[in-house]
């Protein structure tokens, strides 16, 4: 079992988590229940060859982990997934109730059918995910992906209306508007739109729909928005 500290906790627990679960236990040298309790752990979680990680804290040597948890007695057990705990005990355990607790992180026999189908990363597959998990937002992104830039822009718009809005949606929402486009042309529009945005709401729409495309991230859309802000306002 990897021993965490406070240093350490963020990589090798909330970073790690998105990659693969991790359970935390949390001990002390004084602990007589710890004892029992950890080798236990170690056993089921080796069982899984690799889909768990176990992790240990002794919160005696990390004050910052103790109060995170408010840690009231220990052992005190908490499994991690996408940084965030998603399950957790208190208490000694007996081997069927850690197995039951461990197994409950593992992958269903769906999900790794849909992360085989995401794998392939079709059409076909990814509709195939769909039929099953209609709102499945990875799904119904790259498949969205595959409708604009294949210039079925109807197709990406309806199908991104299963999940909820994001940056990325509205990027793709702008791609299936404009095309495929590269960067450079992406500033020669933005600069000749500048001269009409502000009488001409089509035009408007189009700019924003270039900003959508360079994403929000992007340091030419930033100065963009702020070159549209001054001329409107």
């Amino acid at each position: 079992m990897k021993s965490v500290t406070d240093e350490t906790f963020n990589a090798d627990v909330i970073v790690r988590s998105a990659t693969l679960p991790v359970i935390v236990d949390l001990w002390a040298p004084w602990c007589e229940p710890c004892k029992s309790l950890t080798p236990l752990l170690e056993s089921v979680v080796a069982s899984t060859n690799g889909s768990v990680e176990l992790v240990g804290v002794n919160i005696d040597e990390s004050p910052q982990i103790r109060e995170t948890f408010q840690v009231q007695s220990i052992p005190a057990v908490y499994a991690f997934k996408d940084g965030d705990v998603v399950n957790g005990f208190m208490g000694a355990q007996g081997e069927d109730a850690i197995k039951k607790f461990v197994d409950g992180l593992l992958p269903s026999e769906q999900d790794k059918i849909i992360e085989a189908l995401l794998s392939e990363g079709s059409e076909e597959s990814l509709s195939e995910i769909l039929v099953a998990v209609p709102d499945h937002e990875e799904a119904v992104i790259a498949l969205a992906k595959i409708f604009a830039e294949s210039n079925r822009s109807d197709e990406a718009i309806a199908i991104l209306k299963k999940i909820p809005e994001s940056g990325e949606t509205r990027r793709i929402v702008a791609l299936a508007r404009t095309g495929d486009i590269s960067n450079e042309e992406i500033i020669r529009k933005l600069d000749s739109l500048l001269e009409t945005v502000s009488e001409n709401e089509d035009d408007r729409k189009q700019y924003v729909d270039l900003l959508d495309v360079l994403g929000p991230d992007s340091e030419e859309a930033t100065s963009y928005r702020r070159k549209l802000a001054s001329i409107l306002f």
